[in-house]
């Protein structure tokens, strides 16, 4: 149980002033902007976007300053304001299909229809410091052609022309594809709503689950099928209007992954899918995600259960880096009666063992004369 701390309240409003002076750091350095976080820290503003479940560069740069770039406390800071907004609708499905392209790659196919699009990439840079970053060099600006402007043919559709791949599932207009954040957590989940959890979990926990996959936790050897960054259209349906209408354009990233599927008594052989979706240009992310969707979905293609990355329950109930560092970081807290009533305990335990001890070896003693 917990116990108030009385008289801390001065020590509290301190501890804030030195976090405020630690923030701000040396005066004689000029304040980051939010526009510069925004602008040259996009990468982790994503990550904070995508993990704290709100699409707003601003309100993320400015979380990442607050938190002093610690990206978890970021994320944290952003799902905290997201509970004080007010819910007024819900978007149509978005449309990746119609994805305004910056990067699209895939690793099962040289050339595809649309072409392959590199894009701004850390794949093939050496990952060597590069001192020169130090100051503030001139930048080139980048070669780059224009956005794949019309709708371009995924790989899953290559596959399917041929039927070697599962159907992508339909839609059922009629079927509401349920909301984590108003459905209290029932297992087993449904696929949509499992999808919602591993999009805003933490990142590194998917990776190192998505890795072990890779190392015959699960049985998965995936191909990249498609990944994909782009810009695409948020849709509002009007009732006044009777039809939908954009509201705004997000930047998300899509992987698709292949896998190879041996068949079962309902299914012939041929590929099935795992899917990622995250806002921004978060593909790491992405492609984890996609490995653990497909591993979620072991029981539904009748594949045995013999790893973590299968376990709905264990992967789901602790993706979330918000849930997990409450969890753990409350231990920080005072603990005072909880450890007096161990400590008592433990005392107890240790008189019972010293007297049995000193019993047995006075017994011992006895028996030697």
């Amino acid at each position: 149980m917990y116990v108030a701390v009385k008289g801390g309240e001065a020590a509290i409003d301190n501890a804030h002033r030195l976090l405020a002076d630690r923030r701000r750091g040396d005066r004689s350095v000029p304040a980051l902007t939010l526009d510069q976080i925004t602008e040259q820290l996009a990468i982790g503003v994503d990550r904070v976007m995508s993990e704290g479940s709100l699409y707003d560069r601003r309100l993320a740069a400015l979380a990442m300053k607050q938190a002093r770039g610690d990206l978890i406390e970021a994320i944290f800071l952003v799902r905290a304001y997201r509970t004080t907004l007010p819910r007024f609708g819900h978007s149509e499905p978005v449309d990746t299909g119609a994805m305004l392209i910056e990067r699209r790659v895939s690793a099962c196919y040289k050339d595809l229809p649309g072409g392959q699009l590199l894009g701004p990439t850390f794949d093939y840079t050496h990952r060597l410091l590069d001192e020169d970053l130090e100051g503030d060099p001139q930048v080139e600006t980048g070669l780059q052609r224009g956005g794949i402007q019309e709708p371009v043919m995924r790989v899953a559709d290559i596959l399917d022309q041929e039927g070697l791949i599962e159907d992508d599932g339909a839609i059922d207009p009629a079927l509401e594809p349920g909301d984590i954040n108003q459905t209290p957590t029932e297992f087993p989940m449904s696929r949509a709503m499992r999808l919602q959890s591993l999009s805003r979990g933490d990142e590194g926990f998917l990776l190192a689950l998505g890795y072990s996959t890779q190392r015959g936790y699960a049985r998965s050897h995936p191909f990249v099928g498609e990944i994909r960054i782009g810009e695409v259209d948020v849709d509002v349906f009007m009732p006044e209007l009777g039809f939908a209408v954009p509201v705004g354009r997000i930047q998300v990233t899509e992987c698709q992954m292949v896998n190879q599927f041996k068949g079962s008594a309902k299914a012939p052989p041929q590929f099935t899918r795992g899917y990622g979706l995250v806002f921004g240009q978060s593909e790491r992310k992405a492609m984890a995600m996609s490995l653990c969707d497909r591993a979620l979905r072991a029981e539904e293609l009748g594949e045995d259960l013999v790893a973590p990355p299968q376990d709905q329950e264990f992967v789901l109930s602790h993706c979330d880096n918000v849930q997990a560092t409450g969890f753990v970081e409350h231990l920080k807290l005072p603990h005072y009666v909880d450890f007096q009533a161990e400590l008592g305990l433990v005392r107890t335990m240790r008189a019972e063992y010293e007297q049995c001890t000193g019993e047995a070896v006075l017994e011992t003693r006895e028996a030697a004369e």
